[in-house]
């Protein structure tokens, strides 16, 4: 299915509007309503990603200048996966089968760094921390909650409401079978790697999550929020190419985030986003899309 002019996404909900002057200047955001980042969904009633966040629209998120490596290397590690997905696409074709590529992409995710590169690594996110702000914290904390999956959503269903109600639905379960496969996949890697979050590794960088000293685990390699941000970045930029810098934006957000609050290293991030991105073209080909 290619993308046409119904694509194009009327301005609904609180978040959309002020990502899209953001992307505008590929993320600087100001926006006139801020709240804290607390999932909107109560015990007894669970709301919709899109409830959920018209009730909790994003503080003021990070700058340009604050995200821009993260972004170009996001793009760089896109190209890297388009790369390698098409020596899988010459193999195997449009045939889905899931078993198959995910024992491929696992093995096409690189192991992690050298325990020195990685060290390296940490005094990145070290000398980062050094500049948290009150208002740094707060957008890495809404990125943290609603830049797993909700936001995602939130762009999906302001693009099924400009298309009829079939497409809209099939748009929607496939972005949910490409989340599924990818957060499978990853759970997998993680497992198999067990590499210290950072703030594992110096329990200084965030005493809240009081690890106790010598755990090895929250692990982070590869990232989830990498790899369900870069999943959604390919699935819906090719759904709707006209916002492609947005969700790219949205995704450097995230990412930055990630790091800022010590959740993960810049391998993690990365490995995640390659991994995301082969899953979001192996279910466009898969599901009679162009990758």
């Amino acid at each position: 299915m290619k993308a046409t002019a119904a694509r194009r996404v009327k301005w609904q909900y609180p978040v959309i509007a002020v990502a899209a002057v953001a992307a505008a200047t590929f993320g600087l955001v100001r926006p006139l309503v801020t709240a804290d980042a607390t999932p909107a969904a109560s015990a007894k009633t669970k709301l919709s990603a899109t409830d959920q966040v018209k009730q909790n629209p994003p503080p003021a998120l990070f700058t340009n200048a604050q995200i821009a490596h993260i972004a170009q290397q996001l793009t760089a590690q896109k190209h890297t996966a388009d790369t390698l997905f098409a020596q899988w696409k010459k193999a195997h074709g449009t045939t889905r089968d899931d078993h198959a590529f995910t024992t491929w992409a696992e093995a096409h995710i690189p192991a992690p760094p050298s325990s020195t590169a990685r060290a390296a690594e940490l005094k990145q996110v070290q000398t980062l921390a050094r500049t948290r702000t009150a208002a740094g914290k707060k957008a890495a904390t809404w990125l943290e909650v609603y830049g797993k999956k909700d936001i995602w959503k939130v762009y999906l269903h302001d693009q099924r409401d400009l298309l009829p109600a079939a497409e809209g639905k099939t748009d929607k379960t496939q972005l949910k079978a490409a989340f599924t496969l990818s957060k499978t996949i990853t759970k997998q890697l993680v497992a198999r790697y067990n590499s210290p979050a950072p703030y594992v590794l110096d329990t200084s960088l965030r005493p809240d999550k009081h690890i106790k000293a010598g755990a090895k685990c929250p692990c982070s390699y590869p990232s989830k929020h990498g790899a369900l941000s870069a999943t959604a970045v390919t699935y819906l930029s090719n759904l709707n190419p006209q916002r492609a810098s947005e969700y790219q934006w949205m995704a450097a957000e995230v990412a930055y985030s990630r790091l800022y609050m010590a959740g993960h290293l810049p391998s993690d991030i990365l490995a995640g986003a390659l991994l995301g991105d082969l899953v979001g073209d192996y279910v466009l080909t898969t599901s009679g899309h162009t990758a």
